[in-house]
This record gives C-alpha cells, sequence and structure tokens, in this order.
C-alpha cells in the first residue's frame, strides 16, 4: 500500500459524523471525541516550577470550546487547579448559554491559591471534598457537574474508598452525576470500579506511544470508560515539532521533570520524536493528519476510549474533530503501526535511550 502519498483530511472533507459513546455505566452519553482544557487555563504555578503551558486568549479559548460544540465535541475535561480556578472560569463563560449540549468533567484534590495562582498542596478529606465541588460549580457557573474525578493518582486506596460515602451523597444531592478516578495506577482504578456504585471512569494515560492494557482491561471488567488523557503525546503527534523545537521557561513542556517523559530540558526527547517518525506512514495511510492517525489508533484500541487531546485554537478543535469523520484505523494500518512499534522495542532504540525507554505495555489481544 502507498503510505506516504495522500491528501490530509480536513474538517471540511466531510459532514461530521455524529460518533458516541456511553459514560461507562452512567448511562451519560458523549461524543467519541473529548477536549482536555489545562493548555486553555493560562499560567500557573508551584513556587518557581511552571504547571500552565503559558499564556493563553481567553476569548480564542472561548471560540474554540464553542466550535468544538458545534463539530459534535461533547465531553470538555478540566480541574479545578488548571490555572488556580481559571480553567473552570473560562470553561463556563463559554459554555454560557449551551450548558445542556455539554457534558463537564472536572477533578478536585490539590489545592491552589485563585489569587496568586500557586499551587498549595493536596487535600484528600471529605470536608475539602465538598467545599472543593461547590468552588467548581461556582466557577464553572453550573449547578451540576457530570464527571467528577479524584485527582491525586497515588492516593492510598483505603483513603480513596473513604470518600465514596461523601461522592455518593454529592450525587444524591443532585450536584455531580457520576465520579471517577484520575490515576495511571491499576490498583486504585480497580478499587474505584469494585467498591464504588456509581464509578464509571478512569482517566489515564493513552496513546499510540503509551499503552494502558492492564487500565483498558479493567475498564471492561468493571464497566468504565476510559477517558485517554495525553491522546497526542503533549503535542508530539501533531507532527510540528522537530529535534530542534525549544519550548519557553513558562511551558510546563519546558522544564525537565521526571513524570515528563515526551520533553527533556525544554525540547522534544529525541527517542520519542523517532518513534513518532516510525510510525507516521502508517498513520497517516488513508488521508489524515498525524493528530487524526494518533486518535484513530485510540478508536481501534478500544471501544471505551474517549481521547482528550488539548486544543488552544479553532484550528486545532477543527483538525482533532475531523477525526471523528474518519473513524478508527483500519485494521491494516493498525497492524503496520504495531509492527513498527514492535521493531523498535525489539531495537531499544539507540544504548544512549535505554535508560529513557518504558518496558513495553502489550496487551493480551489487539482488534
Amino acid at each position: 500500500m502507498d503510505l506516504c502519498h495522500t491528501r490530509p483530511a480536513t474538517w471540511h472533507d466531510a459532514p461530521m459524523a455524529q460518533s458516541t459513546r456511553t459514560l461507562g455505566r452512567s448511562g451519560i452519553e458523549v461524543s467519541a471525541l473529548g477536549m482536555g482544557c489545562w493548555a486553555i487555563a493560562g499560567p500557573w504555578a508551584e513556587r518557581q516550577t511552571p504547571l500552565g503551558w503559558g499564556a493563553v486568549d481567553d476569548e480564542e479559548s472561548a471560540r474554540t470550546i464553542r466550535r468544538a460544540l458545534d463539530l459534535g465535541v461533547t465531553l470538555f475535561d478540566t480541574a479545578d487547579t488548571y490555572g488556580a480556578g481559571h480553567g473552570e472560569r473560562v470553561l463556563g463563560r463559554a459554555l454560557a448559554g449551551r450548558r445542556d449540549e455539554a457534558v463537564i468533567a472536572t477533578k478536585w484534590g490539590y489545592t491552589f491559591d485563585e489569587r496568586t495562582r500557586q499551587a498549595t498542596g493536596a487535600d484528600a478529606s471529605p470536608a475539602y471534598l465538598r467545599r472543593a465541588v461547590r468552588d467548581s460549580l461556582r466557577r464553572l457557573g453550573t449547578d451540576r457537574i457530570d464527571l467528577y474525578q479524584l485527582h491525586l493518582a497515588d492516593l492510598p486506596v483505603s483513603r480513596a474508598q473513604a470518600l465514596v460515602g461523601t461522592l455518593e451523597e454529592l450525587v444524591a444531592d443532585g450536584l455531580i452525576r457520576a465520579y471517577g478516578w484520575s490515576t495511571d495506577r491499576a490498583d486504585r482504578a480497580a478499587a474505584f470500579g469494585q467498591d464504588a456504585p456509581r464509578a464509571t471512569a478512569v482517566q489515564h494515560s493513552l496513546s499510540v506511544l503509551r499503552d494502558a492494557p492492564d487500565l483498558l482491561n479493567l475498564c471492561e471488567k468493571y464497566d468504565l470508560a476510559s477517558i485517554s488523557c495525553g491522546p497526542l503525546g503533549m503535542g508530539l503527534l501533531t507532527g510540528k515539532y522537530h529535534p530542534a523545537s525549544t519550548l519557553p521557561y513558562d511551558d510546563v513542556r519546558g522544564i525537565t521533570s521526571g513524570w515528563l517523559e515526551w520533553f527533556r530540558g525544554g525540547r522534544p526527547a529525541p527517542e520519542w520524536l523517532r518513534r513518532v517518525q516510525a510510525v507516521r506512514a502508517a498513520l497517516t495511510a488513508d488521508g489524515r493528519t498525524l493528530a487524526q492517525g494518533a486518535l484513530g489508533w485510540i478508536w481501534a484500541r478500544s471501544g471505551r476510549a474517549i481521547p482528550i487531546p488539548g486544543c488552544r485554537s479553532v484550528d486545532q478543535v477543527e483538525e482533532n474533530a475531523a477525526a471523528l469523520a474518519l473513524g478508527p484505523l483500519r485494521p491494516d494500518h493498525f497492524a503496520e503501526v504495531e509492527r513498527q512499534l514492535a521493531a523498535l522495542r525489539a531495537a531499544a532504540l539507540r544504548e544512549v535511550d535505554r535508560p529513557y525507554w518504558p518496558s513495553p505495555m502489550l496487551p493480551t489481544a489487539r482488534p
């Protein structure tokens, strides 16, 4: 097959297909594609360490959210800590007059100072949970949150289970419709899946660069939605970065952090750029852009997965939303991506890359 000489797909090419998912066992219907709202929340920091994606244009952010709705994207994921509350305010203002068209997901657990835009710690107490949900409702300008997610990924299971009673009361009070946990830890996800009656989703990392078979299997076992964060590798899978690219210091990707693997020293990590290059042809073989191919890989990987790529502009959300009309990768293109990834794992890239090369995460079966 010719993997190179095809025309990129754009949102002008075809009418939007209304591809939807059920949000786990909640019965809430959402679009198969969401929009992540971390990147539009603006600056905030932990002391001098930036946690945002740099300066943003709030008006462009609002236009982006409304354009997403126009194109059939209904799930919007944010967190109270994004921008130290500013991200929720931006989302709430953008959805004014259109609230019933949207499904709002937000998170709680980290504490912050809205005035100084500083992260201040974490609080996993039931009392803070009750206060945080009401603060989020106020900032979002709404009377209910559709999906409320625990943001403390490594919280001990026993402490998370101690919050379930309060979460159930918030559901009964009509303040939230369902809840979940944002964690890459399978034991945490399993605890909510087993013991929390209205738990309906796990938000976790998932992309063609980073598979998550254990979490996907748990979502299947417990009838949970997989909210897939980082589906475009924090921008690497858009194709706009190259070895000489640099990121500003006020962008979280411009710092060196143990949890941020895609970028190092303010530059794209070279071993990940090579991995992107290896799968580019297969992801774009049927005319998709690289980003659209990466989203198609996730839909081919799991029918429960709902990717939530971040968007900072109308152009970006239009490109991402066009992937809905294209759907999952074709089986032969999916298989070619897997063949290329297997070859990279076997070669382990160069010796210098070995410290940064993750252990392979291979599912027992592929679609």
